[in-house]
Protein backbone atom coordinates (compact mmCIF):
# COMPACT_ATOMS: atom_id res chain seq x y z
CA UNK A 1 0.00 0.00 0.00
CA UNK A 2 1.20 3.40 -0.93
CA UNK A 3 1.68 6.03 1.69
CA UNK A 4 -0.17 8.86 -0.45
CA UNK A 5 -3.20 6.43 -0.15
CA UNK A 6 -3.41 6.46 3.46
CA UNK A 7 -5.62 9.23 5.88
CA UNK A 8 -5.79 9.89 9.25
CA UNK A 9 -8.58 8.20 11.04
CA UNK A 10 -8.15 5.48 8.47
CA UNK A 11 -8.92 2.01 9.34
CA UNK A 12 -5.69 -0.75 8.43
CA UNK A 13 -4.84 -4.14 8.91
CA UNK A 14 -1.18 -5.18 9.07
CA UNK A 15 -0.22 -9.13 8.70
CA UNK A 16 1.12 -9.20 12.28
CA UNK A 17 0.05 -6.41 14.12
CA UNK A 18 -3.88 -7.08 13.05
CA UNK A 19 -6.31 -4.22 12.60
CA UNK A 20 -5.24 -0.50 13.60
CA UNK A 21 -6.22 3.21 13.11
CA UNK A 22 -3.97 5.54 11.46
CA UNK A 23 -3.01 8.26 13.84
CA UNK A 24 -0.23 10.12 11.96
CA UNK A 25 1.46 10.38 8.32
CA UNK A 26 4.87 11.09 7.31
CA UNK A 27 6.94 10.85 4.16
CA UNK A 28 7.58 7.11 4.76
CA UNK A 29 5.73 5.96 7.82
CA UNK A 30 2.38 6.11 9.27
CA UNK A 31 1.96 6.37 13.31
CA UNK A 32 -1.09 2.98 13.56
CA UNK A 33 -3.00 2.58 16.70
CA UNK A 34 -3.23 -1.29 16.83
CA UNK A 35 -6.27 -2.57 18.50
CA UNK A 36 -4.30 -4.38 21.32
CA UNK A 37 -3.81 -0.61 22.79
CA UNK A 38 0.01 -0.98 20.69
CA UNK A 39 1.07 2.19 18.56
CA UNK A 40 3.88 1.58 15.73
CA UNK A 41 5.44 3.34 13.23
CA UNK A 42 4.68 1.01 10.30
CA UNK A 43 6.66 1.51 6.62
CA UNK A 44 3.04 0.96 4.69
CA UNK A 45 4.55 -0.10 0.87
CA UNK A 46 6.94 -2.74 2.44
CA UNK A 47 4.59 -4.00 5.71
CA UNK A 48 2.01 -5.34 3.62
CA UNK A 49 -0.58 -3.02 5.38
CA UNK A 50 -3.77 -2.95 3.95
CA UNK A 51 -6.49 -0.75 4.06
CA UNK A 52 -9.55 -2.00 5.90
CA UNK A 53 -12.59 0.15 4.00
CA UNK A 54 -13.91 -0.44 0.18
CA UNK A 55 -11.47 1.58 -1.69
CA UNK A 56 -12.69 2.85 -5.15
CA UNK A 57 -10.05 4.12 -7.91
CA UNK A 58 -11.91 6.07 -10.89
CA UNK A 59 -9.71 6.26 -13.78
CA UNK A 60 -10.10 7.69 -17.71
CA UNK A 61 -12.59 10.17 -16.54
CA UNK A 62 -14.22 11.51 -19.46
CA UNK A 63 -16.34 13.99 -17.76
CA UNK A 64 -15.31 16.64 -14.90
CA UNK A 65 -15.76 15.31 -11.50
CA UNK A 66 -18.10 17.77 -10.40
CA UNK A 67 -20.64 16.28 -13.21
CA UNK A 68 -19.47 12.46 -12.35
CA UNK A 69 -20.17 12.85 -8.26
CA UNK A 70 -23.38 14.63 -9.09
CA UNK A 71 -24.95 12.48 -11.55
CA UNK A 72 -23.83 9.49 -9.53
CA UNK A 73 -25.73 10.88 -6.17
CA UNK A 74 -28.68 11.75 -8.28
CA UNK A 75 -28.43 7.95 -9.26
CA UNK A 76 -28.32 6.85 -5.79
CA UNK A 77 -30.63 8.97 -4.41
CA UNK A 78 -33.16 7.43 -7.42
CA UNK A 79 -32.60 4.25 -6.54
CA UNK A 80 -32.72 4.38 -2.64
CA UNK A 81 -36.10 6.06 -3.56
CA UNK A 82 -35.55 9.18 -1.80
CA UNK A 83 -37.65 12.68 -2.68
CA UNK A 84 -36.19 15.91 -3.48
CA UNK A 85 -37.75 18.69 -2.16
CA UNK A 86 -38.95 19.95 -5.97
CA UNK A 87 -41.00 16.56 -6.12
CA UNK A 88 -42.66 16.50 -2.51
CA UNK A 89 -43.67 20.10 -3.99
CA UNK A 90 -45.20 18.54 -7.08
CA UNK A 91 -47.56 16.42 -4.50
CA UNK A 92 -49.00 19.88 -2.74
CA UNK A 93 -52.42 20.87 -3.81
CA UNK A 94 -52.32 23.82 -6.08
CA UNK A 95 -54.34 26.07 -3.86
CA UNK A 96 -51.49 25.68 -1.37
CA UNK A 97 -49.01 26.86 -3.50
CA UNK A 98 -47.26 30.24 -2.39
CA UNK A 99 -49.37 29.75 0.59
CA UNK A 100 -48.14 30.54 4.51
CA UNK A 101 -48.85 28.67 7.96
CA UNK A 102 -48.82 31.19 10.48
CA UNK A 103 -48.85 30.31 14.51
CA UNK A 104 -49.67 32.74 16.63
CA UNK A 105 -49.10 32.45 20.09
CA UNK A 106 -51.95 32.90 22.71
CA UNK A 107 -49.57 35.85 23.97
CA UNK A 108 -50.63 38.81 21.91
CA UNK A 109 -47.17 40.49 22.73
CA UNK A 110 -45.33 37.62 20.87
CA UNK A 111 -44.49 37.60 17.48
CA UNK A 112 -46.30 34.90 14.77
CA UNK A 113 -44.80 32.65 13.53
CA UNK A 114 -44.95 32.03 9.92
CA UNK A 115 -43.61 29.03 7.51
CA UNK A 116 -44.35 28.65 3.74
CA UNK A 117 -46.45 25.90 3.29
CA UNK A 118 -43.81 24.19 0.88
CA UNK A 119 -41.50 24.05 3.66
CA UNK A 120 -44.30 22.37 5.96
CA UNK A 121 -45.61 20.14 3.91
CA UNK A 122 -41.98 18.78 2.84
CA UNK A 123 -41.76 18.14 6.47
CA UNK A 124 -45.14 16.34 6.77
CA UNK A 125 -43.83 14.44 3.70
CA UNK A 126 -40.48 13.24 5.17
CA UNK A 127 -42.31 12.21 8.53
CA UNK A 128 -45.21 9.95 6.33
CA UNK A 129 -42.09 8.49 4.36
CA UNK A 130 -40.15 7.41 7.22
CA UNK A 131 -42.65 6.62 9.06
CA UNK A 132 -42.70 3.92 6.06
CA UNK A 133 -39.43 2.94 6.47
CA UNK A 134 -39.76 2.29 9.96
CA UNK A 135 -42.57 0.06 9.34
CA UNK A 136 -40.85 -1.86 6.41
CA UNK A 137 -37.71 -2.55 9.07
CA UNK A 138 -40.31 -3.49 11.90
CA UNK A 139 -42.03 -5.89 9.54
CA UNK A 140 -38.18 -7.08 8.25
CA UNK A 141 -36.55 -7.41 11.45
CA UNK A 142 -35.60 -11.08 12.15
CA UNK A 143 -35.30 -10.81 16.19
CA UNK A 144 -38.89 -9.30 16.27
CA UNK A 145 -41.67 -11.92 16.93
CA UNK A 146 -45.13 -11.79 15.30
CA UNK A 147 -46.52 -10.06 18.82
CA UNK A 148 -44.15 -7.18 18.72
CA UNK A 149 -44.10 -6.52 14.98
CA UNK A 150 -47.69 -6.29 15.42
CA UNK A 151 -47.58 -3.81 19.11
CA UNK A 152 -45.16 -1.51 16.88
CA UNK A 153 -47.40 -1.81 13.96
CA UNK A 154 -50.10 -0.49 15.65
CA UNK A 155 -48.13 2.73 17.12
CA UNK A 156 -47.28 3.55 13.55
CA UNK A 157 -50.67 2.95 12.46
CA UNK A 158 -51.79 5.72 15.38
CA UNK A 159 -49.41 8.15 14.16
CA UNK A 160 -50.87 7.75 10.65
CA UNK A 161 -54.27 8.75 12.03
CA UNK A 162 -53.02 11.75 13.44
CA UNK A 163 -51.47 13.12 10.29
CA UNK A 164 -54.68 12.91 8.43
CA UNK A 165 -55.35 16.00 9.76
CA UNK A 166 -52.96 17.11 6.96
CA UNK A 167 -54.37 15.10 4.40
CA UNK A 168 -56.21 18.39 2.59
CA UNK A 169 -52.93 19.77 1.79
CA UNK A 170 -52.68 16.52 -1.00
CA UNK A 171 -52.70 16.93 -4.33
CA UNK A 172 -53.32 13.37 -4.78
CA UNK A 173 -55.68 11.06 -3.02
CA UNK A 174 -53.30 8.63 -3.14
CA UNK A 175 -50.53 9.81 -1.85
CA UNK A 176 -52.51 10.83 1.73
CA UNK A 177 -51.93 9.34 5.40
Amino acid sequence: MKIESLRIGMKVRHPQYGSGLVKAISEAVAEVRFDDGSQRAVAPETSGLEPMEPQASVSGLDVPLKQFVEETLAAAVARLGLEQPEAVVEQLGLRWHGGKLALHPADPALQTKEVPLEVFFHKVVMVRNNLRVLEQKINAHEKLSDGEKVEMQQYITKCYGSLTTFNVLFKEKAEQF
